[in-house]
This record gives structure tokens, sequence and C-alpha cells, in this order.
């Protein structure tokens, strides 16, 4: 199987098929695929959510997509925290864009990470690792991590839930083409505001070197 029939396998109809394939095994099918996109972040994991709620229902779908995906990070942030200086993430910590990204994290704390977290189409299996290199704390970063994912997993299934109801109430479509909107829309605000944040660090680390 090539890349692209790979990329290809993970519609929403498949992974539905395969969580009520393994259904016999409760909700770890739930859990687990979220869990695993944050080592593989190739993995879509929207439709791994919108999959979880339409097969678990919106409550315990939103509950066990929160569950891996919060365990996913956390013990990637672990892994890297535990492991950043061994050879295998040098490269990573020394990387110009990783060093501020990871000043960037440690100067602003919380608030900004849970803004990044919120949002499905920021990078957050970048965020995970660079949290992980950083010096924020571990409580700070988990308290984001609990309430950001919290705050997109339900947004996410709440879109997804029902979505035979998306083609026969077409108000319905149109809340859900706005919150989507919305969503991508301060993510790439986001985006703009944190490159913007790198480039004034750069420019006062260029700065304090002249002078």
């Amino acid at each position: 199987m090539d890349f692209g029939s790979f990329e290809e396998w993970f519609t929403l109809e498949n992974i539905m098929k395969l969580i009520k394939q393994y259904r016999s095994f409760g909700p770890i099918p739930g859990i687990l695929l979220p869990m695993i996109e944050a080592f593989l972040p190739i993995l879509p994991l929207v439709i791994f959510v919108m999959a979880n709620a339409n097969a678990f229902g919106l409550w315990l779908g939103f509950l066990y997509s929160w569950l891996g995906a919060c365990l996913g990070a956390l013990i990637v942030f672990l892994v890297v925290r535990k492991f950043g200086q061994r050879r295998i993430f040098s490269f990573l910590s020394k990387h110009s864009k990783v060093q501020k990204l990871m000043k960037w994290i440690e100067r602003h704390g919380f608030g900004p990470l849970f803004l990044m977290i919120c949002f499905p189409f920021t990078p957050s299996a970048l965020v995970n690792i660079v949290a992980g290199l950083s010096k924020i704390s571990i409580v700070q970063y988990g308290l984001a991590v609990l309430i950001g994912k919290m705050v997109m997993i339900f947004t996410i299934s709440f879109v997804g839930y029902d979505l035979h109801s998306l083609l026969t109430k077409p108000l319905r479509s149109v809340i859900v083409t706005i919150i989507i909107f919305i969503l991508w829309y301060f993510g790439k605000r986001i985006e703009v505001k944190l490159n913007k944040s790198l480039e004034s660090v750069h420019n006062g680390e260029i700065d304090r070197s002249r002078g």
C-alpha cells in the first residue's frame, strides 16, 4: 500500500467500520485511535473524533476521544521531557525555529498554549514536542492539554455527530460550516501571531547581539 492509498483509506466510513469490528473491546478502540494520532500526526484526528461520536454517541464518543487525545499528548510530552537531551531529539532542540518556539512558550505560558491546543488546525504534534523540550511546567502543560483538548474534541464531536442531519437539515449544515470556518480562521490567526512572535524574538536576539 503506497502513501496515497494509506491516506485514502482513512475515511469516516472505514474508521466507523473498524470501531464496530472491535466493539467487543468496549471503549478501547475509541480511546486508542486518538491516542495513536499523537505519535503519528499524519493520521486524521478529526475523522477519529467524528467516528467515535457516531459509533458511541455524542457524550461517550467525546469522552473516549478526549481521553485518548489527552493521554497521547501527555505521553509524547513526558517522553520528550525525559529524553529531550538525548541524541534522538538533539537535532530538534538545536534547530533555530524550535528554539524560538520553546522560548515563546516559556515566556507566555498557559494562555497561548491553551489557545493553540483548542484549534484542530494548529500543528498539535509539534506543540507537544516543543513543549516537552521547553522549561514549561508539567502542571501548566497538563492543564492546557486537558482544557484545550476538551474544547477542541467537543466541537468536532458536535459537528460530526448525526451526520445524516447535515443533509436533511440545511440550518444545521450552515451552523457547522460557520463553526468550521471560525475554527480555521482563528487557527490561522494563531499561526500568524505565533510567527510574528517568533520573528520578534529573533529580531530581539539580533539587536542584543549587536548591542
